[in-house]
């Protein structure tokens, strides 16, 4: 992550405080995407249809209330008194939250598109990537949170552990690709399981991108 420039003055200041409490509520909305994504999982799990299509419009209609509040606070964000390097680091932290519900959205999407039973053990590896996912989004969730209180300690603990999660996240692709390859899939559903695998680790890599900048700003406001 790139590194933070005049950094963290206006902490204390009411309108940053304001897009961190609205960031909070990305993160809220975020997490909200990524549990009904995991219904999706397990509805395509027990091959019910009805609740897999149910689960991926929640995902559908989370991800766009994900993209008005983003809009809301790029708007805070050009209307508040930023100095503009404070101003593009805070952006890129909106945009790497916004990621989080893209690529969670993208990963329902492709699983939508997935016709044929998997075999157990893809199966398996799939709902294991996903738990991860739900594990890491809700760490992301506390430690915002965390960071809002003032309660710095618990912000760089909880951002930790989404670290360690990451790095769960990336071994747990590396297993789930292995029984890809050894289940023999027909053509498109080796595509798209493989395409799946990508987008589960990308919704890692993204909250574990916006942890880092949670991580950076509890560090200097210490």
């Amino acid at each position: 992550m790139k590194e933070m420039r005049n950094i963290f003055g206006w902490l204390g200041m009411a309108e940053e405080k304001e897009i961190l409490q609205y960031a909070q509520k990305h993160v809220e909305e975020t997490y909200k995407t990524v549990t009904f994504f995991s219904e999706a999982i397990k509805a395509f799990v027990n091959r019910d249809l009805n609740a897999q299509v149910s689960a991926t419009e929640k995902v559908r209609q989370s991800e766009h209330q994900a993209d008005i509040l983003r809009s809301e606070i790029v708007s805070k964000l050009s209307e508040g008194l930023f100095l503009p390097p404070d101003r593009e680091d805070l952006m890129h932290f909106v945009q790497t939250l916004d990621k989080i519900a893209d690529w969670t959205n993208g990963a329902a999407r492709i699983l939508g598109f997935i016709e044929h039973k998997l075999p157990e053990s893809v199966l398996k590896h799939i709902s294991l990537s996903t738990e991860l996912i739900v594990a890491a989004s809700s760490k992301l969730k506390d430690a915002i949170h965390a960071l809002t209180t003032n309660d710095l300690k618990k912000a760089l603990s909880d951002c930790e552990e989404v670290d360690r999660i990451e790095h769960q996240a990336d071994d747990q692709k590396k297993t789930l690709i292995e029984a890809i390859i050894h289940a023999k899939l027909e053509p498109t559903s080796l595509l798209l399981s493989y395409q799946l695998a990508e987008y589960l680790e990308g919704v890692t890599d993204k909250i574990e991108d916006s942890a880092d900048f949670i991580k950076v700003i509890a560090i200097r406001s210490k």
